[in-house]
C-alpha cells in the first residue's frame, strides 16, 4: 500500500474512533468519488450518482462505483436503501481497493448484494469469503472463484428479510478483522469468515435500477 494510503487510512480510522462517522453528509458527496468507465474521457456524460432531497441517489446508469475516498477496517456500517421505482440490482462493496478488477467495471472487494430478494447474499470479486455449509449456498466446490464465470455468489441464508418495495430496508455490515456479518431488518443474513481481505475503501454501486439511501453511517468496533 502507497505511503498516502496508508495515511488516508489512518485519517478515516482517527476520524470516527469517537463514535459513528457519517460517511453521507446529506447535502452533497464530499469524502466519495465516482468510477464510471463510460465517463472516461467523454466529460458530457451523465452523472451516475446524485443527492436529491438529502437522499443520496444511484441513478443505475452509466454502470460505477462511487468510492470512499478513505480505506476502513473493523467498522459497523449501517446503510437505509428503498427503491422509488422498479426494483432492480444495487451494492455495497466492503474492502474494495483495486479498480476496475473484473469485467473492466467492478473494484475488487467483497460485494454486499441489495439485488431486490436476494438482499445480503455475498458475491466475490478477486476477494473470497467462506461460509458455514459452503456447498450449499455456493454450489459445487469445483466451480469456486472470484473471477469471470466462476460461482462468486454465496446465497443469503434467508427469505423474506426485505420490506416491501417503496420502503426503507436496512442493511448492517459488521467488518472485523477477516469475519464478515451481514443483517437485513434485523435478520442475520451472512456470516462470513476467513476474507481475504480485512480492510478497504467502500463502494456504492450503480447497476441498473434507481437506489436511493437516506443513511451510510460508519461506527469503529472496539
Amino acid at each position: 500500500m502507497r505511503l498516502s494510503s496508508l495515511f488516508v487510512c489512518s485519517l478515516a480510522l482517527t476520524a470516527c474512533a469517537t463514535g459513528p462517522k457519517r460517511l453521507f453528509n446529506g447535502t452533497d458527496l464530499a469524502g466519495w468519488h465516482a468510477d464510471v468507465p463510460e465517463a472516461d474521457g467523454n466529460p458530457n456524460v451523465a452523472a451516475s450518482f446524485t443527492v436529491r432531497d438529502g437522499v443520496l441517489v444511484s441513478l443505475g446508469s452509466p454502470g460505477g462505483h462511487l468510492i470512499t475516498d478513505a480505506d476502513f477496517r473493523d467498522y459497523r456500517l449501517t446503510v437505509e436503501w428503498r427503491w422509488p421505482g422498479d426494483p432492480g440490482n444495487c451494492g455495497i462493496l466492503v474492502h474494495s481497493s483495486t479498480p476496475r478488477r473484473l469485467y473492466g467495471m467492478f473494484p475488487q472487494s467483497i460485494e454486499c448484494q441489495l439485488h431486490v430478494g436476494n438482499a445480503g447474499d455475498f458475491w466475490c470479486i478477486g476477494e473470497d469469503i467462506q461460509v458455514a455449509d459452503m456447498e450449499k449456498y455456493r454450489g459445487p466446490k469445483e466451480r469456486w472463484g472470484v473471477d469471470g464465470d466462476k460461482a462468486r455468489r454465496i446465497a443469503n441464508l434467508t427469505d423474506g428479510s426485505e420490506k416491501p418495495l417503496g420502503e426503507w430496508n436496512t442493511m448492517v455490515i459488521e467488518c472485523r478483522a477477516r469475519r464478515v456479518r451481514v443483517e437485513v431488518n434485523g435478520v442475520l443474513v451472512n456470516d462470513g469468515f476467513d476474507c481475504t481481505a480485512d480492510h478497504g475503501q467502500i463502494a456504492i454501486q450503480a447497476e441498473g435500477a434507481v437506489c436511493e439511501f437516506r443513511k451510510v453511517e460508519l461506527e469503529p468496533l472496539r
